[in-house]
């Protein structure tokens, strides 16, 4: 994730200076994202050819020394107004996921009145996709900062350029995809009477968004369901319904997450 590009810039550094000993050898250690790191060339080159899936840095929790486990992602895609973020709550709730929303993001973003947020803001509002690079920097910046491993990334890769720069900068492969199947008529019902205040929540641009998604989204699902990772759910019935469906591919994270009480508990 992030951490990658603070680190190739200290190898550069550490490189060039490689020639003097002295040099390397004055620069024992450093805090980085909390997280105590040796500065020695070897180090830092070691630290950087592990995936960020696969890395392990020791860190201190509660005063007990343990290693970050294994991101785990599950990718959340539907139509606007499909539910997708109500079920999250539930799924956050009950198994201990942190919940991105792409969307969230962007708007939050927006509400910073950056030029980045305007620019976002701009192509929102013509019902275009964000591009990819801004898109997955603020993702990556979000599941550093919480703290999880599990994470439900909602309305996320929105086409299949937001899918191969996600999966280039972080290593990262989702477990799966669950997608929230809703027709039409439905989506836009919802949208329209949800009354969030939203710059685009309004008819013209809600069915822009719409063609968005059908003609960039959905090949992304028909990806991953080539690869067997798509989990459709018919999001046409009650949000208890629905989460009855959905429990039964989150109950491996049960024992997971009960561990993890344990262990706080002792």
């Amino acid at each position: 994730m992030g951490i990658w590009r603070p680190l190739k810039r200290l190898s550069v550094i550490l490189l060039r200076q490689s020639s003097s000993s002295d040099t390397v050898k004055s620069i024992s250690s450093t805090t980085l994202f909390g997280h105590q790191v040796l500065l020695g060339t070897y180090n830092v080159l070691n630290f950087m050819t592990t995936t960020l899936a696969e890395a392990r840095l020791e860190k201190t929790e509660n005063g007990v020394s343990c290693e970050e486990k294994k991101l785990n992602v599950v990718f959340v895609l539907g139509g606007p107004g499909s539910g997708k973020g109500t079920q999250c709550t539930k799924i956050v709730e009950k198994y201990g996921f942190t919940h991105l929303s792409a969307g969230d993001l962007l708007r939050a973003e927006i509400n910073s009145s950056s030029e980045n947020g305007t620019m976002i803001q701009n192509v929102i509002k013509e019902g275009k996709i964000v591009p990819s690079e801004v898109t997955v920097n603020l993702v990556e910046r979000a599941m550093r900062e919480s703290g999880n491993h599990k994470f439900l990334i909602d309305g996320f890769p929105r086409n299949e350029e937001n899918r191969t720069v996600f999966e280039q900068v972080t290593g990262i492969e989702p477990e799966f995809i669950l997608f929230f199947d809703c027709p039409m008529k439905e989506m836009e019902c919802r949208v329209l009477n949800r009354n969030q205040g939203r710059v685009d929540d309004n008819i013209e641009t809600i069915r822009k968004r719409f063609k968005v998604f059908v003609e960039s989204t959905l090949p992304v699902v028909d990806y991953y369901d080539s690869k067997v990772k798509v989990h459709k759910i018919d999001a046409t019935g009650t949000k208890e319904d629905i989460f009855k469906e959905i429990k039964v591919l989150f109950e491996p994270y049960v024992q997971e997450k009960k561990k993890e009480n344990d262990v706080r508990i002792d």
